[in-house]
Formats: C-alpha cells, structure tokens, sequence
C-alpha cells in the first residue's frame, strides 16, 4: 500500500498540464464537447429526431433541440431501463442512478454510459486529487484509505442486464481495481441498504484502518462519528484516525454542520466541497478556503445557463459561458455523454469567478428543503398536507416548514408551522399522517427517517388564524401575488413568524 501511493500521487500530480489546457481555454473546451456529442449521437433515436447530423454549431444545436425536464425525457429512459438501445446513447446503458423524484415520481432514474463514467464522474475525481494535491503537495491522502459512505443498488426488476443504485453505488460498483485497495469498507459494506445495518457495520469495519479522508452526506458521517465515539469510548475522531486529514462534501450546504465536524474531528483538517450529482460531475473546491467551486469544462458535459427568469417561459433563451456575469442566478442546462440533453438539472448557480470559471450552488428553481439530502420540494409538502387532512378531517389554510438541525443531542428534523382552519382532533395523528405521506411521495425522505437515524418526526406547531397575514404585512407583502413562502432551506422566515405567533 505505501509503495503503491506514491506511484498513484506523482501521477496526480502530472494531471495537473492537462487540467490547466480546459481550464484556461474553457470556450474551445465546451465546443469540442459538444461537438463530440452530437457526432456519437447522430445515428441514435433522439440524433435522428433532430438530426444531429445537420448540427454543425452551438447556435443550431440550441435552436434545433427544446429543454427536457425529467418528466420529458422519462419515456427514452423507461425504453432503456427495459432494455432498448440506441435511444438517447449511442453505447449500451445498463446503469441508472436513482436521485430524488419529480413532482409525479417517488425516484427518477439518471442513465450511465461508459464514457459518462469514465470521462465524466472517473475522470473528474481523478482532477479533484491532482487539484488537492497541487496545494498539498506533502499530504499523505493515499498512505492510508478513504471511508466512502455510499449507497445501495438493486437489480432492476424490469430487465435482468439493467442496474440501479444511489450514485455512489454505482460509482463503486464499477470503480477500477486499484480503487478497491484504497477505499473502506469492502463492498458489500458499502452497498448494504439497511442504513441502520450499515452504520455499525461501517464502524466495526473502520475503526482499525488507517483512514486519511472521508466522503459522504454530513448526516451520516455524523451519525457514524457519534458511533465509532461510543463503541471505542475516544475523545474525538482523531484519536481514532489520526492520519485523517480530509473531509469531501457536496449536495447540501455544510454550513450547519461544519463546527460539529471540527468538534467531533478534534483538529483541523481540510475540506473539500464537490458538485457531483447523478447527471454529471459538474465543478469541484480548486482553492483551499475560496469560495467557488472548479467548471469542470472537458468531461463530456455541455453546458448553458438559464437566467432564473426564463424559467416556465414556451422557449427560454441561455447563455453560453461567454456571457455569464458574477453574482446572478442561472439554471444549470446539460447535454452530457449519458444521454442527457438540454437537461434542466434543478440545480441553480452563481458565478463568483471568470477567470477562471468558478461556480457555488445557489438553491433550486423551486422551493424545497435539502438539509440532509432529502430534497423535499413543494409539490411533495402540498400532496403531503392534502392527504394528511382528508385522513384526519382538517382543512389548511396556510403553512411553512424549515429544517431543524443537527445538534450535539439531537438529529434533524423538519419544523414545520401550520395554520388550521379547523384544529385536529389529535394534532400528533396529524404529525403521523404528515410524515406517512411524505415518505410514500419522497424516496430520499423516506431514507432520511428510517428509523430516526437522521431525520425525526416533524415538529409541528398550530397557529392561531391571522398569523401569516400579519408577518406578510410586517414585510410589506400583504395581498397582490404575494403568498407565504412553502418551504425554506434556512429557518429565517420560520423564526420571524414564530417570533410574533
């Protein structure tokens, strides 16, 4: 292992003359991506429908195809999943990763190629060393291993070649060997499904290796410290690991979590932020400290960027990287070599560089709530609330909900702040059924609640009438198209209007 690291370092390292060709000529990099796209799509289903053969520039491209949401695109991939080929990819799909749902879907299932692999999300991760190691160049990452708190897969019922899991499953499914020799636990660790299994497993299997970073959603990786500390009985994280000297994030915000992380962890490491989603391995923390995270322009994913206002309009213009200023919202637009094309991921951005392009999540084209990577949108809450009060006979005239977060004694939790027309016979019925609908709606909700590991029963509070009219008329918002904000990933309005209930 300590021959082996030095060898895989110094090849980090050489990476990095190809990394600063695409990210000092990011313009000419999109170009020949998409240009490649279009040429190993041109013979496929989609190719053919909007003859991709005749697609000789960006402006063709962007004129020829419409913008796909999920919901457009769910009949290709529905084919694909039982077992077609040659619809939205010229190579075989057998891989789908399983993400949070749509507004009429529980999950929605990404395609994976070869190549999205490879050049994509292998690739990327490869840059992501090379980059860490550029301003590390003493680290010892790869003297020890790194604990990957991944997710499950299962077989797809529908077709026996086809697979699907959580994105890092299907990463690790398909990692090279020398992967396996640098990563804990083993696989079938890894892959287990029963998240409360899993974490003691977890703790038992990595407890005595050597383990120099760490990559996973906040919560769980809390929730497994919080273990490793019980049954080892240590004072802190590094005196179980004391080589650890890195932590990878992306998803949700890490700034709840950070001072738990660094109290648990009980000396400074470094942190790294990441936007790897199911679709594609998008940007990655290049400078330590530096808000703004990498454009990862040359991994086989072409992108524009909706101004938040086109959104919902019949034809709504992008730009391309050229024309994009600091500061504002965009909508992340996608064709990538999975399949994807002129994909609205959800996700929106802000640039805080141009030179080079450096971007940070901003939110979600909608409402939602995202602490703990459940990714519960408005859609899901309104559904939620509706089946919760014809169960229990109550009608809502109004509510908002935030996040509770983690704290030294407590998991998370949703809060939320309801508004009755008619008080419930049994307000904690309510809670029960709220909580019933929204895991039968939402799969990585339902995940977060197993068994209370990361997310608790909703918090529920009932608000005498009148009280969202008056924090809207304290805002200056009362009547017109102004409505009382469903969902917040912060808990600032919720505080506002629990403080004059």
């Amino acid at each position: 292992m300590k021959l082996l690291s030095p060898a895989i370092s110094s090849l980090a390292r050489m990476r990095l003359w190809r990394i600063e060709a695409w990210k000092n000529n990011p313009l000419d990099a999109q170009r020949e991506v998409l240009q490649d796209l279009v040429t190993s799509a041109q013979y496929t289903e989609f190719g053919r429908k909007y003859n991709f053969s005749g697609l000789f520039n960006v402006k063709a491209f962007k004129e020829a195809i419409p913008i796909h949401e999920y919901e457009d695109i769910k009949p290709y991939i529905e084919r694909i999943m039982q077992g077609e080929q040659n619809i939205l990819w010229n190579t075989p799909i057998y891989w789908f990763a399983k993400s949070s749902g749509t507004t009429s879907d529980k999950s929605k299932f990404i395609p994976i190629s070869e190549e999205s692999l490879q050049d994509g999300h292998y690739k990327a991760s490869k840059d992501v060393l090379s980059l860490y190691y550029q301003y590390n160049p003493d680290s010892e990452l790869l003297t020890g291993k790194g604990l990957v708190l991944g997710g499950s897969h299962n077989i797809n019922p529908m077709n026996n070649d086809a697979q699907y899991g959580d994105l890092s499953a299907v990463l690790l499914q398909n990692s090279p060997f020398w992967g396996h020799w640098l990563r804990t636990p083993d696989l079938s660790v890894a892959l287990m499904d029963e998240w409360e299994s899993k974490i003691e497993k977890l703790a038992e299997n990595t407890i005595k290796e050597n383990v120099t970073s760490i990559s996973g959603v906040p919560t769980w990786t809390l929730v497994l410290f919080k273990r490793i500390l019980e049954i080892t009985g240590k004072k802190n994280i590094s005196e179980v690991w004391p080589s650890l000297e890195l932590y990878m994030h992306g998803g949700v915000s890490f700034t709840p979590y950070k001072e738990q992380f660094q109290r648990l962890i009980g000396k400074n490491i470094n942190y790294l932020e990441m936007y790897n989603a199911s679709e594609g391995f998008f940007a990655a923390q290049d400078v330590p400290g530096q808000e703004g995270m990498l454009l990862f322009t040359d991994h086989g994913i072409f992108m524009e960027f909706m101004p938040v206002s086109e959104y919902g309009k019949k034809k709504p213009q992008t730009m391309g990287l050229q024309d994009v200023e600091i500061g504002k919202n965009y909508a992340l637009v996608i064709s990538t070599n999975g399949g994807l094309w002129r994909y609205l991921v959800g996700d929106t951005v802000q640039f805080t560089c141009l030179k080079p392009y450096r971007v940070k999540v901003s939110g979600r084209l909608k409402h939602y709530i995202n602490a703990f990577g459940e990714e519960v949108i408005v859609d899901n809450t309104d559904k939620a609330i509706a089946i919760a009060s014809e169960k229990t006979g109550v009608v809502v005239n109004d509510y908002t909900a935030a996040p509770v977060y983690f704290s030294a004694n407590s998991n998370g939790a949703h809060e939320w702040l309801i508004e009755f027309e008619n008080e419930p016979a049994s307000l904690e019925q309510f809670v029960k059924e709220l909580d019933t609908a929204l895991k039968s709606i939402n799969s990585d909700y339902e995940a977060k609640r197993h068994k209370d590991i990361a997310l608790g029963l909703p918090v529920v509070h009932s608000l005498r009438k009148g009280i969202f009219a008056e924090w809207l008329r304290s805002k200056g918002k009362l009547g017109g198209q102004h409505k009382v904000p469903r969902l917040s990933n912060d808990r600032t309005y919720l505080e506002e209007i629990l403080s004059i209930r």
